[in-house]
This record gives structure tokens, sequence and C-alpha cells, in this order.
């Protein structure tokens, strides 16, 4: 299973790519494999401020639909346009083009209460 070394990672299946105050923000290979087809992306927090852990949308598979949640606290700048015609990108390039927003952070330092790679390798595999 892919896990970037680059990246960090939520108990929930987030990662989080991080450029000075602004980050990249998705699902894991292991969140895309667990839902199956996805068949739709809803996000309608595009320029709000949301805290880390609250919902920032939903992505919904053929058998289920799940939230997502922010890894940190931030304001949604920007939502992959791909998505809309093309939501099976996640699938397909989960950390590449299957990114979901962009946000700009709030607090650095809660970057500290999100795992590793490695810490997230121990949590799927467990």
């Amino acid at each position: 299973m892919n896990i970037p070394g680059d990246l960090s990672y939520t108990k929930d299946h987030e990662w989080i790519r991080v450029d000075g105050n602004n980050a990249v923000i998705g699902i894991t290979e292991f969140a895309q494999k667990e839902l199956g087809d996805i068949v739709f992306v809803d996000i309608d927090t595009e320029g709000e401020s949301l805290s880390a852990e609250e919902t920032f949308g939903t992505i919904e598979a053929v058998k289920t639909v799940s939230e997502m949640y922010m890894p940190v606290s931030g304001t949604v700048n920007e939502v992959n346009p791909l998505l809309a015609d093309a939501p099976e990108t996640v699938n397909k390039d989960p950390y590449g083009e299957g990114w979901i927003i962009k946000i700009t952070l709030s607090d650095t330092s809660e970057l500290a209460n999100l795992l590793t790679a490695e810490a997230y390798k121990g949590l799927v595999e467990a």
C-alpha cells in the first residue's frame, strides 16, 4: 500500500501536504480502496473557516457515503475542479490529481497532532 512519507495523516484516513501556510488535503489510498468506486464528491465549504476534525464534505461511493474531516483548522480556498466530472480520479490517483481541497492553515501548531506515515501505516495494518 502506498503511504507517502512526505505527508501527514489522520486516524480518519485523510492526508495533508503542507507548504508554508497552505495545504492540500485528500483521502488515503487505504480509504479509497475501502470505499470502492467513488461516484460523487460533495464539498460545500469553499470559502469557510473550519476547525480541525470538522466535516468539510462528503464522498459517495457505490455502496456508502462517508464524511471527510479537516486534519487541521483552516479556510477552504479551492475544491478540486476535476472531481465534478471525474470523481473516480480519487480512486485512480488519491495522492496526486485526486486531491480534494486546498486550504490556508490557521494554526500550524495543530500539525503536531497528526500521524506520520509510519504511525498511519501501523494504524491501517493493525
